[in-house]
């Protein structure tokens, strides 16, 4: 009687087990033409990979050949000889190491400080309520449309008035607020439920203390978005360091990098030299990319919680 009775139990429990799993996902078949399509896709998608991957691989065998062998054979993949006598000429014979470093101290403070000053001035927009608040929304979007070549000359007139001309102020401050970052930090903090701060002003916190300590926080894919973006822009930027500097001493990567362009150090084609270059230019905004790719503009989900 007690062995049917454990029988039973166990076979309800076994039941019930097996009620309570989820169903196992079914896996669709696809017909031979959908399979089809399916290939032609990837293959079409490899394709334009291709296409936009081949001339940076270009770039870089072509840094490691001889000079007679990349004007005799530019597009071969595979150097013939191989050499670093493009990067021993950049680094040993060449102002290439001061490039670097003028680029990386105007790149980090000027990622810094758009950081910092887009996401004051977009949470201000979202949130604080003050006289004339639609008007400057509008002056930022209208911002966004005029071409950055309109405002060269008077960028230069007015950093030349100010004293600010050829030094690092006068390359860093102009680049400081960004009114795309502006845009995109508003709409996020927009985002984000008004609920969440309701506790922090009953705690007693100013509105600078709400922003730093509870929206700040949560915008993080936002902040991540534009740092990327300022990392890229202020490290490519070239008509405003034209404009506001001409001493060597100040010259950037992408002003050094132009001049090789032109034949600053030697007469030649130098595509060894030039590509070596260019593609030193682009560890720094690559590696910036791929370690925050991942982050680039999640949602606030879980913000509130019931």
């Amino acid at each position: 009687m007690t062995d049917t009775g454990t029988s039973a139990a166990h076979a309800a429990t076994a039941e019930q087990t097996a009620s309570a799993a989820p169903p196992r996902p079914h896996r669709r078949h696809l017909t031979p033409g959908q399979r089809a399509s399916q290939l032609l896709l990837y293959a079409l998608l490899a394709a334009l990979a291709l296409v936009y991957i081949y001339p940076f691989l270009v770039q870089v065998a072509t840094s490691f050949k001889t000079e007679p062998e990349a004007a005799a054979n530019p597009i071969s993949l595979i150097p013939q000889t191989f050499t670093v006598a493009a990067y021993e000429r950049l680094f040993l014979h060449s102002d290439f190491p001061l490039w670097f470093a003028n680029s990386a101290i105007v790149t980090i403070c000027v990622t810094i400080g758009r950081v910092f000053f887009v996401s004051l001035a977009g949470y201000a927009l979202a949130r604080l309520h003050f006289r004339g608040r639609g008007v400057v929304f509008a002056l930022v979007v209208a911002v966004m449309a005029v071409p950055a070549v309109v405002l060269l000359i008077p960028r230069f007139l007015v950093l030349n008035q100010l004293g600010l001309y050829d030094s690092y102020a006068g390359m860093i401050l102009p680049l400081l607020v960004d009114a795309a970052g502006v845009f995109i930090m508003k709409n996020f903090f927009e985002s984000i439920p008004v609920s969440v701060e309701e506790q922090a002003r009953i705690d007693g916190a100013g509105s600078f203390r709400v922003f730093w300590s509870v929206v700040l926080p949560m915008a993080r894919p936002a902040l991540i978005t534009i740092v990327i973006l300022s990392f890229q822009g202020s490290w490519n930027e070239l008509n405003h360091f034209i404009v506001s500097t001409q001493s060597p001493e100040l010259t950037t990567l992408t002003k050094g990098v132009a001049g090789l362009a032109s034949g600053q150090l030697s007469q030649g084609t130098q595509y060894p030299l030039k590509l070596a270059a260019a593609a030193i230019m682009t560890i720094p905004v690559a590696v910036m990319f791929f370690v925050f790719q991942r982050r680039i503009m999640n949602t606030s989900e879980g913000a509130v919680k019931g």
